[in-house]
C-alpha cells in the first residue's frame, strides 16, 4: 500500500519517470502487479510496453530532487497519494478508460466516495453568472452532494466557496501540482479547500500550470462526478471539453440557459440543443442525477438569490425596468429613463446596493434575477 514506505517509493519512481503516463503506466500495472514488481521486471518488460530505451534510466534512477519535493511533500499534514491500487481510489474515476495513476491529495481523501456534482463555467463569468453558480453550489451542497470543480476563476472558484460557506463538501482539481495555486488569486480558497475539502492532483509537487494539462484535469472532473452542470460558457470553452468527457462517460451533463445576446451563454444554449438537460432550478439537477427532490430542497423553486423585495424610490424603479438581462450601456439607460447621469447613477448604485443589478466589465449593467422577482 502507499502508506508503506517503500511502496511509496516505487510508486513515486513510476509517477516521476518521463513517457510513464496512464496507458503505459497501466499496462505495466496489469503485467506485472504492483509498482515494485514493475521496477524489479527490468528493460526487457518496460521495452515490451512500448518504453524506448532512452527512458529507462528514468526507472532505474530517478531524480533525486523530484522525489525529494514529492517526499517532503507528502510527509506534511493532511496529505496522501491514493494510487490507482489503493481502496480510497474512486470508483467512478476507475471507469473512464484512462484514469491517473494516482491522486496527489491534500485535505480529506474520504471525499473521493462521496457523491459528486462538478460545477463547471467561464473565467470571464457575469454577475448573474457567479450568483447562478454560487446559489446552485450551496443548494446542491445542502442537498448532501459534493461539489467538484477545477479552481479556476470565475464560476469554478464561485462554486467552490459556497459549497463550503453551506456547510458542505468540495474537491478542486487542479491543473498544476499539490503545492501550486493557479490562479495565485485563489491562494486563499486553496487553503480553505485543504483544510475543509479535498484538493486533488495527478500533477506531482513541484509542477506548474502548462496549458496541457487543463485538458487531463478537466477529464478528471468529468470522471469523478455523477453530473457536470455548465453554468456559463462561451461558445469554444475548456467547460465545453469537460461537458464531452462527462457525456462519454456516461454522467448526466445540464446547462444553465441564458439569453441569446450573451456571448457567455452561447455554450450552454448549444449544449442544451445537442442534448444536454437544461437546468433552471436545483429540482432539475437533483432529478436528473435520480435523487430525491423532496424536503428543503424541492421549495427552493429558481435557483436565484432570496429575500423579500426592497422599497426602491421611483428613479430606481423606473431605472429597474430599463435594465435588459443582456446587459444595457449607461447611455442606453439615459435614453431609456430620461433621467439625468447624476440621477442615474444614483439609481443604479441603489440598485446594486439591493442586489437587483451588477455593473459588468465594459461600463454596462445586468439584471441580476431574484427568487420573489
Amino acid at each position: 500500500m502507499t502508506d508503506d514506505g517503500a511502496d511509496r517509493e516505487a510508486w513515486l519512481t513510476l509517477l516521476l519517470a518521463p513517457g510513464v503516463g496512464p496507458v503505459t503506466g497501466m499496462r505495466l500495472l496489469e503485467q506485472h502487479g504492483s509498482a515494485a514488481a514493475v521496477l524489479d521486471a527490468g528493460p526487457g518488460a518496460w521495452r515490451a510496453a512500448g518504453l524506448p530505451d532512452a527512458l529507462h534510466d528514468a526507472l532505474r534512477r530517478p531524480d533525486p530532487d523530484a522525489l525529494d519535493t514529492c517526499r517532503r511533500w507528502l510527509d506534511g499534514e493532511r496529505r496522501a497519494l491514493v494510487t490507482i491500487d489503493d481502496a480510497r481510489y474512486p470508483q467512478r474515476l476507475l471507469q473512464t478508460g484512462c484514469p491517473p495513476l494516482a491522486l496527489y491529495c491534500l485535505g480529506d481523501p474520504s471525499l473521493l466516495a462521496q457523491e459528486q456534482i462538478a460545477i463547471v463555467g467561464a473565467r470571464s463569468a457575469s454577475a448573474q453568472g457567479l450568483e447562478d453558480a454560487r446559489a446552485f453550489a450551496s443548494e446542491l451542497a445542502r442537498a448532501g452532494l459534493c461539489v467538484t470543480s477545477g479552481m479556476a476563476s470565475g464560476i469554478d472558484g464561485a462554486a467552490h466557496a459556497a459549497a463550503l460557506d453551506a456547510g458542505g463538501a468540495t474537491i478542486a482539481v487542479a491543473g498544476t501540482g499539490p503545492d501550486r495555486v493557479y490562479p495565485a488569486r485563489h491562494r486563499a480558497l486553496a487553503h480553505r479547500i485543504g483544510d475543509h475539502g479535498l484538493l486533488v492532483s495527478e500533477f506531482p509537487p513541484g509542477t506548474g500550470a502548462r496549458p496541457g494539462h487543463f485538458p487531463r484535469r478537466n477529464r478528471i472532473i468529468a470522471g469523478l462526478a455523477l453530473g457536470v452542470l455548465v453554468v456559463e460558457a462561451a461558445a469554444r470553452s475548456g467547460s465545453l471539453i469537460t461537458a464531452k468527457l462527462a457525456a462519454e462517460y456516461g454522467r448526466e451533463v445540464l446547462a444553465v440557459p441564458g439569453s441569446i445576446h450573451r456571448p457567455l451563454a452561447r455554450g450552454c444554449n448549444a449544449l442544451i440543443r445537442e442534448g444536454a438537460q437544461l437546468a433552471e432550478t436545483v429540482q432539475d439537477v437533483l432529478r436528473a442525477l435520480g435523487r430525491s427532490t423532496g424536503g428543503s430542497a424541492a421549495t427552493l423553486g429558481p435557483v436565484t438569490s432570496s429575500g423579500a423585495s426592497p422599497a426602491l424610490s421611483a428613479n430606481a424603479a423606473l431605472t429597474l425596468d430599463a435594465v435588459h438581462d443582456a446587459g444595457s450601456a449607461f447611455d442606453q439607460l439615459v435614453a431609456r429613463t430620461g433621467l439625468d447621469v447624476q440621477a442615474l447613477s444614483s439609481a443604479l448604485l441603489e440598485l446594486e446596493i439591493a442586489g437587483l443589478v451588477a455593473s459588468e466589465p465594459g461600463g454596462s449593467f445586468s439584471r441580476l434575477a431574484r427568487a420573489d422577482a
